[in-house]
């Protein structure tokens, strides 16, 4: 469709540095197809210039000189420079620096950064010279280094001594808000029920790639079908794509680690048990590549009475829905996908489907958490905790599983979240009981709220049983 949806904070925020008289060094990271390469380059429309070059896809046999080719050529396509047989990254660097237009504001993108510096271990330490003897002299100039593959960048930039106190500005692009997402479905959204935006976005998430595939002439289940369950479709494929790209040789590991969590969070002990290896080492350092990925979330659990963190006891939940979806339901029957026999695939008829759903939901409420705090009217600066919140039994007290526990100074507000086609009375004894099994400080005020899609049974009150009764439809509206 038309016109670009959403970004408008980190779009002012660029702005800003386009104002800047001097140099700027900025890092942008994100999950593929989250958008960053589209969202640099509108940015890069308000500049005088912009020159963007990209890293070939890895592969088995990519070498440095390879990427040295692609990016020479790229070079002699948007300044004067001749194709020339660049040598090493320090030559290159040089040869782009004398190519920068004189005047202007510039843009420059460094893009998929990771595979640009394939086979040379010393690419960063290039780069950060070329910074400080050239670019960072070059005055209104934005160099922007972007990549899907976020533990590079964290490695090898954030956490690099040599690049402390050069970059101006390091942000990570999420996936986009309910309303805005909504968007993608044009002018026949208005005649589209809630339900059904939220059966598509249980499987794209606020992913825009995906969105822009939505069809709004056909229904969820038609538009799923032709992503997800057609050997042509974007979905049926990108699984494999996505992590071919960004974890090459360690992407089977990584699909096992994931697949995990198709279920439900777990703790790194269940996650070692299931898979039968080592707590530490490697397994906490490609969880940790996961969350900066994108793909999962490490949720620290708090303690209601006093508010301190437990590390020891978080949680990784499967917060892409794209990857739960794919894992759930497409992956299993591939064979049958590729000779065409889920083209008429029911969404409702697929095992767990109401339970995947739920916790589909639950990620999206989560993911747009600032959006329900304003529509309860709780400052966000007010709040000290807010998460998923699991309470293990003990001798001296029973569990309790909350979908949402927001902690301020003075208040704890209790959140249920519910996707069910019917949502019973009974439904406010169970948050009256989960209530009742919190360990609460003396003086804390407790407030229930109900986040759902559905019908609500006739016998609840809001006003007496819920604090706080949001739907889908007042979420996407915000």
């Amino acid at each position: 469709m038309d016109g670009y949806i959403g970004r408008s904070e980190e779009r002012q925020e660029f702005r800003r540095l386009l104002q800047k008289k001097i140099a700027s060094l900025v890092t942008v990271q994100g999950r593929r197809r989250i958008g960053k390469s589209r969202f640099i380059a509108e940015c890069a429309e308000e500049a005088d210039h912009f020159l963007s070059f990209m890293g070939l896809p890895p592969r088995e046999d990519i070498t440095k000189q390879a990427q040295l080719d692609a990016f020479a050529g790229q070079l002699a396509k948007q300044t004067k420079a001749p194709k020339l047989s660049l040598d090493g990254w320090p030559s290159a660097f040089q040869l782009l620096a004398s190519q920068l237009p004189v005047s202007g504001t510039v843009v420059m993108l460094l893009d998929e950064i990771s595979w640009m510096a394939v086979g040379d271990a010393d690419f960063a330490g290039h780069l950060k010279t070329a910074w400080d003897m050239h670019f960072s002299k070059r005055q209104r100039l934005v160099v922007v280094l972007c990549g899907s593959v976020s533990s590079w960048i964290e490695q090898n930039i954030l956490n690099n001594t040599g690049f402390v106190g050069r970059c101006a500005w390091q942000f990570r692009l999420g996936e986009l808000s309910l309303p805005e997402c909504v968007q993608f479905w044009g002018k026949r959204g208005a005649r589209i029920s809630v339900a059904e935006k939220l059966r598509l976005l249980s499987v794209t998430g606020g992913v825009p790639r995906y969105l822009e595939e939505i069809n709004p002439a056909r229904t969820a289940e038609q538009n799923i079908a032709d992503l997800c369950f057609n050997p042509a479709g974007m979905l049926f494929n990108e699984f494999d794509s996505i992590f071919h790209d960004i974890f090459t040789r360690k992407a089977e590991t990584y699909r096992e680690i994931v697949r995990t969590l198709v279920a439900g969070a777990r703790s790194v002990d269940q996650i070692s048990a299931e898979l039968d290896r080592a707590r530490g080492g490697s397994l906490s350092a490609s969880l940790m590549d996961l969350e900066q990925a994108g793909f999962i979330t490490r949720d620290i659990p708090f303690d209601p009475e006093t508010g301190r963190s437990r590390p020891r006891d978080a949680r990784y939940r499967l917060s892409d829905n794209y990857l739960r979806f794919y894992l759930k339901y497409v992956d299993p029957v591939k064979a049958r996908i590729t000779k065409g026999l889920m083209k008429n695939t029911a969404l409702e008829k697929l095992d767990a489907w109401d339970t995947i759903m739920g916790l589909q939901f639950e990620n999206l409420v989560h993911a747009n958490l600032d959006l329900l705090l304003a529509l309860i009217g709780l400052d966000k600066k007010l709040v000290l905790n807010a998460g998923p919140y699991l309470q293990k039994q003990t001798l001296r007290r029973q569990g309790c599983q909350i979908d949402l526990l927001i902690r301020t100074r003075r208040s704890l507000y209790v959140f249920e979240i519910k996707f069910r086609k019917h949502i019973a009375v009974s439904i406010v004894d169970e948050v009256r009981e989960k209530v009742k099994r919190l360990k609460l400080p003396k003086g804390q005020s407790v407030r229930t709220g109900l986040i759902y899609c559905g019908d609500l049974g006739p016998e609840i009150d809001g006003r007496d049983d819920f604090d706080f009764l949001v739907s889908g439809e007042t979420l996407m509206m915000a």
